[in-house]
């Protein structure tokens, strides 16, 4: 009877993991240049490494750049690292594209100190 039970606690454990995995064929990875993000699709994944070189009017409304180009970036301030950075400070930026009708612009969730 015991085995029993604890084959029902275990067994969604399991399951979980399988799920967690995710898909992983092609288009599975993220974009990782700015002129990638240009082109890519709404919410699609990115990864972005560079730098945030300048806050726009709107406040949380950053100018990023990598070697490939420019783009604007969404930070709000729960995402923001603990420590000060500038426009010279490399970091890394996970988060999605938001495509609008009018502009295209990355939605991010993390930032990373890379320097």
């Amino acid at each position: 009877m015991k085995a029993r039970y604890l084959a029902l606690l275990v067994a969604p454990l399991f399951s979980t993991a399988v799920l967690a995995a995710g898909y992983t064929g092609p288009g599975a990875e993220p974009i990782t240049t700015v002129a990638a993000a240009n082109e890519a699709a709404d919410d699609t994944p990115v990864v972005l490494q560079g730098f945030v070189v300048k806050k726009l009017n709107n406040d949380d409304k950053y100018e990023f750049k990598d070697s490939s180009g420019t783009l604007t970036v969404e930070i709000d301030d729960e995402d923001l690292p603990a420590v000060a950075f500038n426009d010279k400070t490399r970091v890394k930026l996970t988060g999605e594209v938001e495509k609008g009708l009018l502009k295209r612009e990355i939605d991010v969730d993390r930032v990373e100190i890379l320097n």
